[in-house]
């Protein structure tokens, strides 16, 4: 799973070349800045398809969507992680003779160490969950602005016209028009 996060992650960065222009100054491509801002700031790319964009296409509605993603595996890290360092405790005191808190009373050692267990493997989790909406919010606004400038106009067309061959054969000409 790593492994394909890797692959996706550097996939994205070996793709997205930065244009030079004149006296080899770097200047990002459009897409480019977008996950830029992402990155520095998630939704902060969202934003800026929203106002780059001629045709409005409001893309900032997603920024509440990313917080609260952000927020909800946040919290879920941080309560995982308070949770097994109060059962690693818990189980500390319990082998050396210490005192023992009233939450895990309820269980024995063994179950104590299970919920430890379990708990941390609930944190790498929420850990990964965090990685993977921090990562799709920049993905989302790079794929977003290829969009911004999309021609949706009126004069796209296309026609079948039939063709005559010098070999006296026929054949169909497909013709597609982009103004």
């Amino acid at each position: 799973m790593k492994l394909l996060f890797c692959f996706v992650l550097m996939s994205q960065i070996l793709s997205a070349q930065p244009i030079l222009q004149k006296k080899d100054s770097l200047v990002l491509a459009f897409h480019q800045k977008s996950m830029l801002y992402s990155a520095l700031l998630p939704g902060a790319g969202q934003v800026f398809n929203s106002i780059a964009s001629p045709l409005h296409n409001h893309a900032y509605w997603k920024v509440p969507i990313i917080y609260t993603g952000l927020g909800a595996a946040g919290y879920f890290l941080v309560s995982n992680q308070q949770t097994q360092r109060s059962l690693k405790e818990e189980y500390t005191n319990r082998l050396q003779g210490g005192t023992l808190n009233p939450q895990w009373a309820a269980y024995d050692s063994p179950a104590v160490l299970q919920l430890y267990r379990q708990y941390l493997d609930w944190r790498d989790l929420s850990i990964l969950g965090l990685a993977a909406v921090y990562l799709f919010q920049i993905a989302e606004a790079g794929a977003e602005a290829h969009f911004v400038h999309f021609d949706t106009s009126p004069d796209l067309s296309w026609s079948i016209d039939p063709v005559f061959y010098s070999n006296q054969t026929f054949g169909a000409k497909l013709q597609l028009s982009f103004h």
